[in-house]
């Protein structure tokens, strides 16, 4: 039973007027319901052609047709879901399904700004919540008050007007579901953008959950391998893990976070990527490039772009985590990349600006930290009691000139387990990936690595740190001894053979056999702007003299004593007839 409110009011709304008898069925239900008598006034509304609409207060008993069918709509969406035939499900709702005399709650807009409308009237909403504007559009319950609420909108502000109805729907924000989204390309909501039609989904899910506890993870053991040398060799990443990409405008953010998508190929790992605020073009070159390569079989993208307006960029990663989830729990590995957090942050700034939260260090408000703290916890590799599954992120965040001091980087470098920081300097140079070896880590180390990867490696950051420091200290020296003048040419051809092309990643035996090589001076002597041809020959020449062991490699992640001597005689070899052909 409701609690009694004083100064209630009931309007009965008809396009006829009742007649005594209904009159009077209608005082007494308010006088039960309400326990009290409440005044019981008509008006005429030409639209309610059949039935008719009671509004008490805030509460709104719907008897029209059209709330009859939302009322059997809303019952079919709680049955079970997935149902292959429909038929036998249609048979039982009409045989189950009675119409119920339960209010909805109703509120008022009392004003709209930008893509924030302010609500009056919804005592019970909750945070995060749906609701549901006259003219069809969405909107999210953002900020609770005393006499109103506020929400941001999913859909054009212009259609939603100050005096219009809003009704709840007790639904909190959720994403729809399942293995229909592999291969397209959808935005903030689950709608299709791709113009290939509706998905079908299998279940919805809250875009918003709490992460996975203690008890409910394992240790990150199981290697993510990017395919880009410069990573897996010295900063791997494990699956569960979160690793921050972090760099300046047009460092090759972007262009890492692909490429390890690309090398995730019959490797059994579903992929989602999340653009916000991009350009709509550069999320389209990125579906073609992805679909070239094969790669949009196991991928979701989830837009929502720079024209989307700020509420969608908001809840896009939430989104996009929701759907990795549903494959997490499944007992699937996924990797999710949120490109970038930088301009999430900034939507973020500008609904907060609007909703009237104090402003604080750089404008932000103080639960920033909070926004992308409770997005990326929810990565993690779950127990095998919870199926064994696996959600690993690739937040990218953008600095300005460098600063990684500045306040969204330095949060989110925070939560996550490590960056990869890519430097201007060495990008501007050609290094590319432009991996800054000093600023860079990943605080699951060697864990995430293969044993083959693990021997290969050996001390590799060691040799580039002594190189970097050298390179400074004898830049304005012109008397060098050999033994410094060989270790600078062994610097450099480290750094060369680092160098990779986009689109193009390593399997795990190639990156082996390079390293192999590279760190025993196998290639010493080679002229730096010959080392990609000799690279690429040597890869050649291994693959067709021991296929076998390369196929084993990359199967186990092993690499014996012996295996890898065979490794280095090939080399070797290899050199001779390299250095033999060139007439060196």
């Amino acid at each position: 039973m409701r609690a009694s409110r004083s100064h209630l009011t009931a309007i009965l709304r008809s396009a006829q007027a009742p007649t005594e008898e209904q009159l009077a069925r209608f005082t007494g239900f308010l006088n039960k319901t309400y326990r009290r008598e409440v005044p019981l006034q008509w008006e005429e509304d030409p639209s309610l052609q059949r039935g008719f609409r009671l509004q008490v207060g805030a509460d709104l008993y719907d008897w029209t047709l059209d709330g009859r069918v939302r009322q059997f709509q809303d019952y079919l969406r709680r049955l079970q879901p997935g149902q292959s035939d429909i038929l036998p499900l249609l048979r039982q709702a009409v045989d189950e399904w009675e119409a119920a005399v339960a209010p909805e709650e109703i509120g008022e807009v009392l004003s709209v700004d930008g893509e924030i409308a302010v609500v009056s009237g919804l005592r019970h909403a909750k945070y995060g919540e749906i609701l549901l504007f006259q003219s069809g559009v969405k909107g999210m319950v953002q900020d609770l008050r005393t006499d109103s609420l506020s929400c941001i909108l999913f859909g054009d502000s212009e259609d939603v007007c100050g005096g219009g109805m809003v009704r709840r729907t007790m639904k909190t924000a959720g994403m729809p579901v399942g293995d229909g989204f592999l291969g397209r390309v959808v935005d903030a909501l689950g709608v299709p953008v791709d113009g290939r039609g509706p998905i079908e989904a299998e279940t919805f899910r809250p875009i918003e959950t709490p992460a996975p506890g203690i008890l409910d993870r394992q240790s990150v053991n199981t290697p993510m391998e990017t395919g880009l040398l410069a990573i897996d060799a010295m900063f791997p990443i494990g699956r569960g893990q979160r690793e921050l990409i972090i760099g300046d405008r047009q460092t090759g953010k972007t262009a890492i976070a692909v490429d390890t998508i690309l090398n995730q190929r019959g490797k059994n790992v579903i992929c989602v990527y999340v653009a916000i605020g991009q350009k709509t073009s550069s999320v389209a070159q990125l579906h073609e490039n992805l679909r070239r390569r094969g790669a949009m079989e196991y991928t979701t993208i989830i837009t929502a772009p720079a024209s989307a307006g700020a509420a969608l960029q908001y809840i896009a990663p939430y989104a996009g985590c929701a759907l990795a989830e549903h494959f997490m729990y499944q007992g699937r590995d996924v990797l999710i990349v949120y490109d970038d957090l930088s301009r999430h942050a900034i939507a973020y700034r500008a609904l907060s600006l609007l909703l009237e939260r104090s402003p604080g260090r750089e404008a932000y408000p103080g639960d920033v930290f909070y926004l992308h703290s409770r997005l990326l916890e929810r990565s993690a590799r779950l127990s095998e009691a919870l199926g064994g599954g696996s959600m690993t992120a690739l937040p990218i965040v953008e600095t300005q000139a460098g600063d990684v001091s500045a306040y969204i980087p330095t949060n989110i470098i925070s939560i996550t387990d490590g960056q990869i920081f890519l430097e201007s300097e060495l990008f501007f140079a050609g290094q590319r990936p432009a991996v800054n070896v000093g600023l860079s880590v990943s605080r699951v180390g060697g864990d995430a690595q293969t044993k083959a990867m693990k021997s290969a490696a050996g001390a590799i950051r060691l040799d580039l740190a002594q190189y970097r420091e050298m390179e400074v200290f004898t830049q304005f020296s012109s008397d060098l001894d050999e033994a410094t003048k060989r270790q600078l040419t062994y610097g450099q051809g480290l750094m060369r053979l680092l160098r990779q092309r986009q689109y193009d990643p390593l399997s795990q035996h190639r990156q082996v056999l390079l390293l192999t090589a590279a760190l025993n001076h196998v290639m010493q002597d080679i002229p730096l702007p010959q080392l990609e041809t000799f690279r690429e020959g040597l890869f050649a020449f291994v693959e067709g003299e021991a296929a076998e062991l390369c196929r084993r490699i990359d199967r186990t992640g092993q690499l014996p004593p012996e295996d890898r001597e065979a490794l280095l005689t090939l080399s070797r070899r290899y050199l001779r007839t390299y250095q033999e052909r060139s007439g060196g």
